[in-house]
């Protein structure tokens, strides 16, 4: 017996726009990884983002399948949220491939450009 839309599904939702938030903040934080034409690597930010997206988004769908499970209706709104996770969830895991990713300039700093321009 279904009964009504449990308060728990309102979280889905939330839970769904909080990763995508921290996926696009993510990459916002792209910019530091280099300063002064010098290779840091990822910031701590990066790393966290990079990890707390992915767990929201399997927080939601976790949520999601437990009060179905439960025979609970979740709601409209918590449905279509769950739909996106899919999505989010692809683009996340690229996101945290590229936070492991090697440095991008071979270590040459700026792709090797500074020597290069040095010799001018």
């Amino acid at each position: 017996m279904a009964g009504p839309t449990p308060r728990w599904s309102l979280l889905v939702p939330v839970l769904v726009v909080a990763s995508a938030g921290l996926l696009a903040a993510h990459f916002s934080f792209d910019g530091d990884t280099f300063q002064n034409c010098r290779y840091l690597g990822p910031s701590t930010r990066m790393y966290v983002t990079a990890w707390a997206a992915p767990a929201c988004a399997l927080a939601a769908l976790f949520l999601l399948l437990s009060l179905r499970r439960r025979g609970q209706r979740p709601g409209t709104l918590a449905m279509a949220a769950g739909c996106v996770v899919p999505v989010l969830l692809l683009a996340q895991l690229a996101a945290l491939y590229w936070v492991y990713e090697p440095d991008p300039a071979g270590g040459q700093d700026c792709s090797g450009l500074t020597r290069a321009a040095a010799r001018y």
